[in-house]
């Protein structure tokens, strides 16, 4: 009778323990959600994690404890850069995507990498913007976040990423300088005020220690367009008082009346795993504005 009772004892202890930590990483996601209201929890990944856990206490406690943890990242990424995660996957197809481009008169894609699924969209819809054409290829399994329509015109950027792990690809307008010509003959401090402005949209307190470990400039990737490839890395300064080590790829361009980024990261912990997925994305990169058939752009209403 002891052993039937220690066994429902221990059964009764890891049901709390599921308990227990499904309500903290509902109520990190809820804190989240406060403030993005528009936001809805991406479909979680952190299932796969359950890979890693065998029969034993131990490693089921410990599995929960890396479920906490990593809502606790995703929260800090996610309320610092302002992400809001959709309920929708980006894509369509690569056929679809190519015929849109065609549509455009733009070049197709040649290739996705395997396990990715291509992204078409325009970015300024409001009649207050200068509309662009992104394109890039990201995991099948990330989350995409579209611009939201207000009556003021087009809110937010387009964005994809598996937030629960902190990883992430953002687009980001960059007006300031205004067109530039030829970004592959640009110096590296260029380059780093580009990103810099790209991850600290939310103020310039919440990163410190950017550097920027590596250049490849692009030149002529489409027509007189040129593009560079800029390695670097940062630490965030998360809102809940922790710092978490960044490492990126970006692709830069300029398409025109601005300075075009696309970057994307990981934490440093996931980076060895993930640095050829966010090669992957950025090299898939393209940004278009001259040449677009604006009528076939359907503008919000004011």
């Amino acid at each position: 009778m002891g052993i039937i009772f220690s066994l429902k004892g221990a059964i009764q202890f890891e049901i709390d323990m599921v308990k227990l930590n499904l309500s903290i990483f509902a109520l990190v996601l809820g804190t989240s959600s406060a403030f993005a209201p528009s936001a809805r929890a991406p479909p979680s990944t952190l299932l796969s994690m359950s890979s890693e856990v065998d029969a034993s206490s131990d490693s089921r406690r410990d599995f929960f404890t890396k479920v906490a943890s990593s809502a606790f990242v995703a929260v800090g990424v996610s309320l610092v850069h302002g992400s809001q995660p959709a309920n929708a996957f980006g894509g369509g197809g690569l056929n679809k995507v190519n015929a849109k481009l065609y549509g455009y008169g733009l070049p197709a894609m040649d290739k996705v990498a395997d396990g990715f699924s291509p992204l078409l969209e325009i970015w300024g819809k409001g009649r207050n913007r200068d509309p662009l054409l992104v394109q890039f290829a990201h995991p099948l399994d990330w989350v995409v976040t579209l611009p939201s329509q207000d009556v003021n015109g087009e809110d937010g950027t387009i964005q994809a990423g598996e937030y629960a792990k902190g990883d992430t690809a953002t687009f980001f307008v960059y007006v300031e300088p205004g067109k530039v010509e030829s970004i592959a003959d640009q110096p590296k401090d260029f380059f780093a005020k580009a990103i810099i402005k790209s991850i600290s949209q939310k103020g310039d307190n919440i990163y410190q220690n950017f550097k920027i470990t590596k250049i490849d400039p692009r030149k002529g990737v489409y027509k007189d367009q040129d593009y560079a490839i800029v390695d670097f890395k940062y630490e965030l300064l998360t809102g809940a008082g922790f710092e978490v080590d960044r490492i990126g790829v970006a692709s830069v361009t300029s398409a025109g009346n601005a300075v075009e980024v696309l970057w994307t990261a990981s934490t440093r912990q996931r980076y060895k795993k993930t640095e050829q997925t966010l090669r992957n994305i950025a090299e898939s990169f393209r940004c278009y504005a001259d040449g677009l058939n604006l009528a076939k752009i359907e503008y919000s209403e004011d």
